[in-house]
């Protein structure tokens, strides 16, 4: 495959997503006035290459895709492994602790841990893969790896996330001529932190995060929802804005003031205008609200769903609190319930609307936790890091569901059958996603980047093609 061929173009940015990025930000208007002046000057522009454009070795190297949107659950701080997805009973006290059962699906032969009633109803919806590894079990290192595919060094690889938004948001946004201003990379609520999910991508890749608590009464998303002020407080801010702002008056034919002015306008709409309703979860149904739950994560699924429906492409869930060196169970029997409901509500919600065939739910964390339980003081039965082995739920998208991939050992301390590294799965949504894992991401330096790791790059079991 040449590498010419499916490769985005990290330079050009036409003036349709400037203007919708300047949207996200009102202090953005004038860089993006600023940008689209200079690049009119340019007569030599052209629009970045698809992936999936009409070069027939880009378009061949993909197969038809399945999904259209992801959903990423990121538990942060490694989410226990032995008491969700991979339930060890007969393995004794000293690794099960006090969870000692197991729920039994909806599909023969599958059992989850016993704090997951829900989940277990809806095992024909997702797919477990058991055999996750990388050997990593420090937060930052396995994080950027279980995002990124690949260990760090002197280039610092952009998340999935950015990925997706890069090639599959510039493909919506050449193919339609409508405008619109819902972000295509949305992170509930808060970053994790730990690395840049851009990478070098750069800032244009960066993830919108709502911040606020989509439970509150009013979820105050930063920079659409202004803490402490009513809708009709801010339409009168901006009466007054409009009424104070003569220089638009005088200056009627100057192109940057006018650019501008549309982007503030849009701005304006996406805070105040139908497309920021997205993010008003009161017009949903009370019961189902109740259903995923009346807290932070159940109704971020919730907001997800709604997100996914309007139009964006790639949603991440931060969750964190998974790292349980103490009290785990104590931790484990306030956190996996509120999961618990949420995953299963969103996968069924999703379902009944149609959109679980079009849309990846992606559950995982940085890490598994050490199977044997940490009884001595001063740990009081907890779990420490443990990226020897840990487990992943899928589902959606082209990934078949009532399915496991991969075992563990007796213990649930190594892989038994089939490895699958972060590469792996990774590549695999990407091909479900219509991207093709081996184009080339756009570095700013015209390097050739692999949009997942190449076999000398480290260990590989290959993409998880058993499930799709």
């Amino acid at each position: 495959m040449s590498r010419n061929n499916s490769v985005l173009n990290l330079g050009e940015f036409t003036r349709r997503q400037a203007m919708r990025w300047g949207a996200y930000n009102m202090a953005g208007a004038m860089l993006a006035s600023k940008m689209l002046a200079a690049q009119d000057a340019e007569s030599s522009s052209t629009a970045p290459a698809s992936p999936n454009s009409e070069d027939p070795v880009a378009a061949g190297s993909v197969p038809e895709p399945k999904a259209k949107a992801v959903i990423q659950i990121w538990l942060g701080g490694g989410p226990t492994h032995i008491d969700t997805f991979d339930p060890k009973p007969e393995a004794g006290a000293d690794y099960t602790g006090p969870l000692r059962s197991t729920c039994a699906t909806n599909v023969a032969g599958i059992h989850v841990g016993e704090l997951l009633p829900e989940l277990a109803q809806v095992a024909d919806k997702y797919a477990l893969i058991r055999s996750v590894t990388h050997g990593q079990n420090g937060h930052e290192t396995a994080s950027y790896l279980t995002q990124t595919g690949r260990m760090p060094d002197r280039i610092v690889y952009p998340a999935v996330g950015a990925v997706v938004n890069a090639f599959k948001w510039q493909a919506a946004a050449d193919q339609s001529e409508e405008e619109s201003l819902i972000p295509p990379y949305v992170v509930l609520t808060s970053p994790q932190g730990r690395f840049s999910e851009a990478g070098f991508l750069g800032v244009r890749y960066k993830p919108f995060a709502t911040g606020g608590d989509p439970n509150a009464a009013r979820f105050a998303v930063e920079g659409i929802v202004a803490p402490g002020l009513s809708d009709a407080d801010q339409l009168q801010r901006r009466e007054l804005l409009k009424q104070l702002n003569t220089l638009r008056n005088v200056n009627r034919d100057d192109t940057e003031l006018a650019i501008a002015t549309k982007s503030r306008d849009h701005a304006y709409d996406l805070m105040l205008g139908e497309t920021g309703q997205v993010f008003d979860l009161s017009t949903e149904d009370t019961t189902l609200r109740q259903r995923y739950g009346r807290n932070k994560f159940g109704q971020s699924c919730l907001a997800a769903r709604r997100l996914i429906e309007r139009g964006t492409r790639f949603v991440t869930i931060n969750d964190g609190g998974w790292d349980t060196h103490k009290n785990h169970f104590q931790s484990m029997r306030r956190k996996l319930p509120v999961l618990d409901s949420g995953i299963a509500t969103l996968l069924a919600d999703l379902d009944e609307r149609g959109l679980l065939d079009s849309t990846i739910v992606w559950c995982i964390g940085e890490f598994g936790r050490t199977p044997k339980v940490a009884s001595e003081s001063p740990w009081n039965g907890g779990r420490h890091h443990f990226g020897a082995v840990f487990s992943s739920l899928v589902a959606g998208g082209g990934f078949k569901g009532g399915r496991v991939l991969g075992e563990t050992t007796a213990h649930a301390e190594s892989v038994k059958d089939r490895p699958v590294y972060p590469g792996d799965l990774i590549g695999t949504i990407y091909q479900l996603v219509g991207i093709d894992p081996d184009a080339s991401l756009p570095h700013p330096r015209g390097d050739f980047v692999r949009a997942t790791p190449g076999a000398d790059e480290g260990p590989t079991g290959g993409r998880v093609t058993e499930i799709i």
